[in-house]
């Protein structure tokens, strides 16, 4: 239709501009308009008796109308036929978003395997409750968050994470629904129902995206439904009011009115917007992101800086020993023997280096405590002894002189009691596409990459280096991190953001996060989104927040992906803290707090 459409209208602008018979051109541009323009004509006549009179599709129509009996037709069939074009491209954007969306929406599980009694039973994931058992044999799609309690496998996590490598999991494991077991068969414990699943929420996310509307799509449907009835308003004033007051020719200033409703048609920036946003939601949908509503899509266009971590962000993640410095007397064996061990219960990426360094096994037996000191290493009982492994920070602490080593890597430095046992030094790869990730950050539009870090100056001074990264912030602690953030912060310009990509505060028990206004504010009511981050699966049982003006509550939360809305006196403050995070008893991975608001007024 469209091709014919725009051969129709070619072929008149050629008649016109050859003098050929006027009803020729005239005829191919009135077969244009109603091919181009029956839905915008149809649209505006059924509008006349709802509440959407004053729309797009009735300033066409007027505006097109005015055309016609100003002698533009061309004009008049101009205006329907690019309006169509852009409705043809709108609808190849949107149906490719769709496409894409409906891609993901096939990690829905079907059905699950229900074991009853012994049997095996089919059922819908619907009606699987917590507690219940299901088994997933190789080539399913898991179903159901759970744990598992039999079995091994490979699951493949790449509709969920991106990870295109798959990952072992054993009994004891949490796993996600809408992953595939790819070897071994499963027995899992359900631990949440469907409706509160990874992939039920992740495709909620999704299908309610579009609610979430940006700024500009919010401007843009309030100026189309003031917009209309006022350029409609003034053309009429236009018409009347010059012949009425100052007795001008009538058929001059009508005409003048019609050609100023062809002019004001505002279609292109009516549809451009929203169908922006839609399309760039369906396509980061394609990647694999998933952006929660047109807001957040237009709120990435302000980030100017961005603070990254370093280890399994900008990095794999996967460490390696590279050297052993040990102390004057002591054996390098002897080192990493301790150090295996000493880091037997530890959740740091570092740890598993360490204890596969060692040859031999390591044998629980020996040791006994263990405490892990967030920012600085690991304390524990070795064979009677008390190990130190960590920081440089960490032994002089303890009152424990420790020698200036130069290596490349994480050094990590080891004592026994008070006596200084040497350095081990860990080397992390970069991930393969970091480097161009940060060019292409530079190339949208991001002035400053910094780079923070609770590693030695000298490795990440050297990380930067290949990375192109502009600033180090090194050797701090999780406090740390959240002081330059605030620093950082300071310095920006009103409309500017930072974006901070890494762990997040859920990776230590003792985490805050600080929320700074920046002035006065009257608050009441706070809401938190504690669960709809994928691919956090554990929860917050208790928050405790702390405000500027010296008090604090403490709140009960609950394991769900829905709003906790936390009521407070009206108070005035400047800042508020989340701090004494307590995290439920679950195998799953940690907590993630994925959004916060704070409602009241701004104070006068």
């Amino acid at each position: 239709m469209i091709g014919i459409s725009a051969a129709a209208f070619a072929a008149g602008w050629i008649c016109s501009a050859y003098d050929l018979p006027k009803p020729v051109s005239t005829g191919l541009f009135v077969a244009v308009y109603l091919l181009s323009g029956w839905r915008v004509l149809l649209t505006a006549f059924r509008h006349l008796f709802t509440r959407d009179l004053f729309d797009e599709n009735l300033l066409m129509t007027l505006a097109t109308f005015g055309a016609w009996a100003v002698g533009e037709s061309a004009e008049a069939a101009a205006v329907m036929l690019f309006f169509h074009i852009g409705e043809y491209f709108q609808a190849l954007a949107v149906e490719r978003s769709r496409r894409s969306i409906a891609e993901l929406m096939d990690i829905r599980p079907d059905f699950a395997n229900l074991l009853k009694d012994g049997t095996v039973n089919v059922v819908a994931p619907e009606a699987v409750e917590p507690g219940d058992r299901i088994l997933v044999r190789p080539g399913e799609r898991v179903p159901l968050d759970g744990v598992v309690r039999s079995g091994s496998s490979q699951l493949d996590t790449a509709a969920l994470t991106g990870e295109s490598k798959p990952r072992r999991i054993n009994a004891g494991d949490a796993v996600l629904s809408g992953t595939i077991n790819l070897s071994g068969v499963l027995e899992i414990e359900v631990t949440a129902r469907s409706a509160d699943s990874t992939v039920s929420r992740i495709l909620a996310e999704v299908e309610n995206a579009a609610n979430r509307k940006s700024k500009s799509e919010n401007f843009i449907t309030r100026f189309a439904r003031i917009y209309t009835p006022a350029v409609f308003g003034a053309a009429i004033l236009l018409a009347v009011l010059p012949p009425l007051l100052a007795g001008a020719a009538w058929g001059v200033w009508i005409y003048r009115a019609l050609v100023f409703l062809v002019i004001s048609c505002p279609c292109a920036l009516v549809i451009s917007v929203p169908l922006s946003f839609f399309a760039g939601i369906g396509g980061a949908s394609r990647r694999g992101i998933l952006f929660k509503g047109g807001n957040y899509l237009e709120t990435l266009a302000g980030v100017k800086a961005i603070a990254f971590d370093k280890t399994g962000t900008l990095t794999q993640g996967r460490f390696e020993v590279r050297e052993v410095f040990p102390a004057a007397g002591a054996d390098p064996d002897r080192l990493l023997e301790l150090a295996a061990h000493a880091e037997l219960s530890s959740s740091h990426p570092i740890a598993p280096s360490l204890r596969k360094a060692w040859p031999g096994a390591v044998d629980p037996g020996r040791v006994g405590a263990a405490e892990e000191i967030a920012g600085r290493g690991i304390r524990a009982t070795v064979d009677g002894s008390e190990i130190r492994a960590g920081s440089r920070l960490l032994l002089e602490e303890a009152g424990i002189a420790v020698p200036e080593i130069r290596a490349e890597g994480t050094l990590i430095y080891l004592a026994e009691g008070t006596r200084y046992l040497g350095c081990v030094a860990i080397a992390d790869a970069l991930k393969p596409d970091a480097v161009s990730a940060m060019k292409e950050l530079r190339r949208c539009g991001v002035d400053r990459l910094i780079l923070l870090t609770g590693d030695n100056r000298e490795t990440a001074e050297r990380v930067a280096r290949q990375l192109g990264i502009d600033e180090v912030r090194a050797e701090l602690l999780p406090t740390g991190k959240v002081a330059c953030l605030e620093e950082i912060m300071k310095h920006l310009k009103p409309d500017e953001k930072l974006a901070f990509v890494g762990d997040g505060i859920n990776m230590q028990d003792d985490a805050a996060m600080k929320l700074d206004f920046g002035r006065p504010v009257l608050a009441d009511r706070i809401v938190l989104y504690t669960r709809s981050d994928f691919p956090h699966d554990n929860w917050w049982q208790q928050v405790t927040i702390r405000f500027s003006d010296g008090s604090e509550q403490e709140f009960p939360l609950e394991k769900s992906s829905r709003a906790h809305v936390l009521p407070i006196p009206e108070k005035e403050i400047t800042w508020l803290e989340l701090c004494n995070l307590i995290k439920a008893e679950d195998p799953s991975p940690f907590p993630a707090l994925s959004q916060i608001e704070v409602y009241g007024r701004v104070k006068r």
